[in-house]
């Protein structure tokens, strides 16, 4: 398996199968200092600096705590307007990650543009890791996903996952080529506009991952062990930033979990996670079932990057 020190976090298209498991297993060690609310030394001499092209709350925030909670020290920005490449100037991402790299030891960003960490990844001498790029990837979300199933349900091989959505959406992508290392089938819910593009199902079969499409939610959720949602009703992630209309829309039926959907078909100890935020296809009076595990995923997100960060900055070698 190859060393996680000093290397970048861009895509889980390459992951490895044992590299999964290696990143859950410092997740498992993590999770105590987390729960507990208390700080180690792990990383008391290290610096993590956060560019954010994009917003984010938990994506952020998450990676923030996370190095707190190993005893280093946070520098960066979470707006772009705030900064040389944002304003009048419009910084090559070159630049500024040849800037950025003296600020601190790591650098996790986050582009509107597909592709801008793997550019910065070029450049810089200290590792990179991807909070999300515009339609792209977002690796570090989907790591948490599949710590919090394999934590709840034990296992990842043999289940079966309904992934509703958007299937443009970075997470979609990640957590597809993820689940080409494990043995499962994914039944894939969308809009038509929003499903699985011919050159994505291609790099898909060409990874042997067993997938299938429905049209609508009620007719495939009784199979699924894991319910994966994103929102169909969403902002454009090619941009920078996009204001909320007047008129968002609304979620048709077909791509809504509501709790009288879960009662009548779902299977009894399936499990829902969601990344948020969401809009109405996950209606709240879901959140008191037993099928709700978002909240795990969230606190799950400081873990996970607890041990993304312990790993490359080479506290756990």
């Amino acid at each position: 398996m190859r060393s996680f020190m000093g290397r970048d976090i861009l895509s889980l298209k390459d992951f490895e199968r044992s590299e999964f498991f290696r990143l859950f297993e410092v997740a498992l060690e993590m999770d105590e200092i987390a729960r507990s609310r208390k700080n180690t030394d792990l990383l008391k001499e290290k610096t993590l600096v956060t560019a954010f092209y994009q917003p984010s709350t938990r994506t952020r925030l998450a990676h923030e705590a996370a190095m707190h909670r190993l005893g280093g020290h946070v520098t960066g920005f979470s707006d772009a307007k705030m900064t040389r490449a944002g304003d009048w100037y419009q910084e090559s991402i070159k630049d500024t990650v040849h800037m950025l790299e003296y600020y601190g030891d790591a650098i996790v960003m986050r582009h509107f543009q597909q592709g801008a960490p793997a550019e910065a990844a070029k450049w810089a001498s200290v590792p990179i890791i991807n909070a999300g790029d515009g339609w792209g990837e977002h690796p570090t979300q989907v790591l948490t996903d599949l710590y919090t199933i394999w934590n709840e349900l034990g296992t990842i091989d043999g289940l079966t996952f309904l992934c509703i959505g958007d299937m443009r959406m970075r997470t979609m992508h990640s957590i597809s080529y993820a689940l080409t290392q494990f043995d499962t089938q994914v039944y894939y819910v969308s809009p038509p506009e929003m499903s699985l593009t011919d050159d994505f199902k291609k790099e898909l079969d060409a990874k042997n991952l067993v997938y299938h499409e429905a049209d609508h939610v009620a007719d495939v959720i009784d199979k699924a062990d894991v319910i994966y949602m994103e929102p169909v009703v969403q902002p454009d992630y090619t941009k920078a930033r996009q204001e909320a209309s007047a008129d968002k829309g609304m979620t048709p039926d077909n791509y809504k979990v509501t709790r009288q959907l879960l009662k009548e078909k779902a299977k009894p100890d399936s499990i829902i996670l969601h990344s948020l935020p969401r809009m109405d296809e996950l209606p709240p009076d879901v959140d008191g079932t037993r099928h709700a595990r978002y909240w795990e995923e969230a606190f799950n997100g400081v873990v996970m990057r607890m041990s993304i960060l312990a790993s490359v900055l080479g506290a756990t070698e």
